[in-house]
């Protein structure tokens, strides 16, 4: 936590090495997005992207209940329907950072990831998860649909059939069905997942900043291409990293037997 870091503060940070953990902290509202939360998020998604010593972000959610329970539905009861659109646009672009941040995100998944929280889950570059943890899209039960991107995101991730099933019938899944369709990449015990995510960040913030930089583009960019087109970008960026410093410490490193200090230049 920081220095000045209060009960109240609605997302926590606390640095570990080159690990940036965030902690979405409103458990009492089972961390539920309201438009005060989405805000700091946003605040704190902008440090992280001008920190050059931050390399690997986690986030995960306040409480053992939670990770996030959904969209703050009080306060969305009495929306017309532009501030509805304004809320969901405002989310979007909120998810769409962390989906662009230019750093690795991993959510750890404590508890709840239901409507918002599983469409933050969707926005980040993989998930590590309790194996308590639950997983759905259940806005249809209140008569609207997803609206932070869970109709695109989701399609994507586990194919239209399944993402359909998902979000027609707005049913909650557990842990295991997620791991089976592709949600999260890892299960562990609820005692183990915050170091554990920890962990997998802290190796990926040990690899080459720029390598990494150039990996989560590439993907992104050839994720609906032509295989022809998505090849050719691979090439490109591959060939371009050797220009950097990184490459030639990365390679220089392993030659030497030695472990590599990766500037990100």
């Amino acid at each position: 936590m920081e220095p000045n870091a209060v009960a109240d503060e609605l997302v926590l940070r606390r640095d570990e090495g080159a690990v940036a953990l965030l902690t979405l902290n409103r458990p009492k509202a089972l961390n539920a997005l309201n438009q005060p939360l989405l805000q700091r998020l946003g605040e704190r998604l902008r440090e992280l992207a001008g920190d050059d010593a931050v390399r690997a972000v986690v986030l995960t959610g306040a409480g053992e209940k939670a990770f996030v329970a959904g969209a703050d539905i009080a306060e969305m009861a009495d929306y017309d329907a532009a501030t509805a659109q304004h809320f969901a646009l405002a989310g979007q672009h909120i998810l769409n950072h962390i989906a662009s941040l230019g750093k690795p995100v991993i959510a750890a998944v404590n508890g709840f990831a239901l409507g918002g929280g599983c469409e933050l889950v969707l926005a980040c570059d993989f998930a590590i998860a309790s194996t308590k943890a639950k997983f759905g899209l259940p806005e249809v039960t209140l008569g609207v649909i997803p609206g932070f991107g869970g109709t695109q995101r989701l399609a994507r991730l586990i194919g239209r059939h399944n993402a359909l099933r998902w979000i027609l019938t707005g049913d909650v899944h557990g842990a295991e069905e997620a791991l089976r369709l592709g949600l999260v990449t890892q299960l562990v015990e609820p005692e183990q997942l915050q170091a554990v995510a920890l962990e997998v960040a802290q190796r990926i913030a040990s690899r080459g900043p720029v390598a990494l930089t150039a990996a989560r583009k590439v993907v992104d960019a050839g994720w609906d291409v032509p295989l022809a087109d998505g090849l050719r970008k691979e090439a490109a960026a591959f060939g371009q990293l050797f220009r950097s410093q990184d490459q030639k410490e990365g390679m220089a490193a392993f030659l030497q037997k030695r472990p590599a200090k990766f500037t990100g230049n």
